[in-house]
């Protein structure tokens, strides 16, 4: 059985901290061996790549940078943008649910 995340794939989250603080986007991956996610729109950037006999001009390649988990805050109201802590806690089944901390555990889907 798997382990139930505070933040998973699917997510709309918003930066909290960093160069792209308020940006919002969805999440691609997470990384917890890295304890980052990959975020939709953050943390392209350009690598120079040297010429190869594969590749003889060379030129740029584009990768995906992860962002620290720790910099991103889980958006529950799109319309107004507003974030919460997530938390865990178990339903009347003995289930484990994610709920919204600043919005009297109301539960995330």
């Amino acid at each position: 059985m798997a382990t139930l995340k505070r933040i998973i794939k699917g997510d709309i989250v918003k930066l909290i901290s960093g160069s792209n603080k308020g940006t919002t986007g969805k999440v691609l991956a997470v990384l917890p061996k890295k304890n980052q996610v990959l975020v939709d729109g953050i943390g392209n950037i350009h690598r120079k790549v040297k010429p190869t006999r594969q590749n003889p001009r060379g030129g740029q390649k584009d990768i995906r940078v992860g962002v620290a988990i720790h910099k991103v805050a889980l958006v529950i109201d799109d319309k107004t943008g507003k974030t919460s802590r997530v938390g865990l806690s178990k339903n009347d089944d003995g289930n484990k649910i994610r709920v919204a901390r600043q919005f009297k555990d109301k539960e995330i889907k």
